[in-house]
């Protein structure tokens, strides 16, 4: 049994001076054209999913505020793109700055919305703050092409244009790093951005794009608009002519849809959806070393990430040992509020993602699994849920074919490369792969066949600013961040001067 440290809401100690006064400095409206507006009357509730209670009501976008948010942006479009990059690459270098100065702020506040564990937050500020820094870096390197064509009959000159204006939706899962993910290389590239940020965790994104102001970006380069009603604002916006970009991060069937949409417009899309990511432990692996990694690709975020392992596929002669090492790393997990001295593991989002993880665990435990630790949401208020680890998880099972989205790690076994490489890639998602290995022959045929757009050989931790994050079949469509992410926000225009 993990170590266990919840409070019902009825005797929890009330939010500190300190969460107070962060709180009362987060803005509550909507920003559009580089004012705060009051929005509609129905306000949305954010809530700490620690206690449940509600920390902070802000405004509720509606249609008619996405279309006032796009009309902003469009009118900052032409201006924005014709600045030089140097000044855009200033302005975000300035933020992130201003992002280290005030990251206590933002660490604090991601923990009191989202849950995670503070030193998880504060992980997310550096990681969140490289996008800004990165991309103020690539700014002033977007380059093309100059020279005479093969017929010697004149000159082609290939440059790169900005999209046009936006429409960037983000996840609750990272409130700051998946927003600087997206808005950093659209400035960067020179493009306006309307930012729709999640029900669940919108504060951080308000905070952030005040941040912005004050690193000098203009009036209605970035604006803000969230909403309860995700569907009724972005139809509209994604209709516009006057739209030429959308990005979105979150689930695969909700991809699907928005990718519909802007179909009709011929929109670029960048599409970063679900995974599935198969964690592969071979004969041969350092099991310290793998060990370690499963710790950190599972339960990083609550295993609340889309890289997170989703299937732990461990050869047979060493899965007893590999599974027991786990546990007790599992067992020494310490569960609690995120501001809790000692907490490593914070509370889900809400209640439906406490379900999600009873019924996959339930179907897994009906079909032959067994619970070495875990496996129970513990009584009191919050969000909660222990982490967990099942082995002998059957063929069939849920928990193999969906997203866990959780602190569960799901054991199953593998006899051959050949299986398990089969096993992997048995899904229609294609985010990202672990694999543990000390034959480097095999680690490079893991590279060549494992299907995914990311892979991890002998660590459990992918992400890194300065690379292309994305994914495969169902997984998503465009990379994020590195070299590539800028190219994202560009356009490719071909001239050619006759000789």
């Amino acid at each position: 049994m993990s170590v266990v440290d919840t409070t019902p809401a009825s005797t929890a100690p009330a939010l500190t001076a300190r969460e107070e006064e962060l709180l009362a400095r987060v803005p509550d409206g909507l920003f559009i054209g580089g004012r705060w507006e009051a929005g509609s009357a129905d306000p949305i509730e954010v809530s700490d999913p620690a206690t449940g209670r509600v920390i902070k009501r802000i405004a509720n976008a509606r249609p008619e505020d996405g279309i006032r948010a796009l009309d902003a942006a469009a009118e900052a479009a032409e201006a924005w793109a014709a600045t030089p990059p140097r000044t855009r690459a200033e302005i975000l270098r300035r933020a992130f700055d201003l992002l280290q100065e005030r990251r206590d702020d933002f660490a604090l506040l991601m923990t009191l919305e989202m849950g995670k564990p503070l030193a998880e937050a504060n992980g997310e500020v550096t990681y969140g703050g490289e996008f800004l820094r990165w991309f103020s870096e690539e700014a002033v390197r977007i380059g093309g092409r100059f020279g005479q064509n093969p017929e010697g009959t004149g000159t082609m000159v290939v440059s790169q244009r900005p999209v046009g204006p936006c429409y960037l939706i983000t996840p609750w899962n990272f409130p700051l790093a998946m927003a600087t993910r997206k808005i950093a290389p659209a400035l960067a590239a020179g493009c306006t951005v309307v930012v729709k940020p999640a029900e669940l965790t919108p504060l951080t994104t308000l905070l952030f794009v005040q941040l912005l102001t004050d690193a000098g970006v203009p009036a209605g380069v970035v604006n803000v608009v969230p909403t309860s009603n995700a569907g009724a604002l972005s139809e509209p916006i994604i209709a516009d002519p006057r739209l030429r970009k959308l990005s979105f991060t979150g689930s695969t069937p909700v991809g699907r849809r928005l990718l519909a949409q802007a179909g009709q417009n011929v929109l670029r899309t960048s599409m970063e959806l679900g995974g599935n990511a198969p964690f592969v432990v071979f004969e041969d692996a350092d099991l310290e070393k793998a060990v370690e990694g499963a710790m950190l690709a599972k339960f990083r975020n609550i295993g609340q990430a889309c890289t997170a392992a989703n299937r732990f596929l461990v050869h047979e002669s060493i899965a007893e040992d590999f599974a027991a090492r786990v546990t007790a790393k599992v067992k020494a997990l310490k569960l609690g509020r995120g501001t809790g001295d000692g907490v490593t593991i914070g509370p889900l989002i809400d209640d439906r993602a406490v379900a999600s993880m009873g019924a996959l665990i339930g179907d897994a435990v009906a079909r032959g699994a067994r619970i070495l630790s875990g496996g129970n949401a513990p009584d009191g208020d919050g969000y909660f849920f222990e982490p967990t680890v099942l082995v002998d998880v059957q063929p069939g099972s849920d928990i193999l074919r969906e997203e866990i989205f959780g602190p569960v790690l799901a054991i199953s076994t593998f006899a051959t490369e050949e299986e398990a490489l089969a096993r992997a890639n048995e899904t229609e998602f294609g985010l990202v792969g672990y694999v543990f290995t000390s034959d480097l022959a095999r680690g490079h045929r893991m590279i060549d066949r494992l299907d995914t757009g990311m892979m991890g050989l002998n660590t459990g931790l992918v992400s890194n600013a300065a690379a292309p994050f994305g994914g495969v079949k169902q997984s998503g469509l465009g990379r994020e961040g590195g070299a590539e992410g800028i190219h994202e926000y560009l356009t490719t225009k071909y001239t050619l001067i006759p000789a």
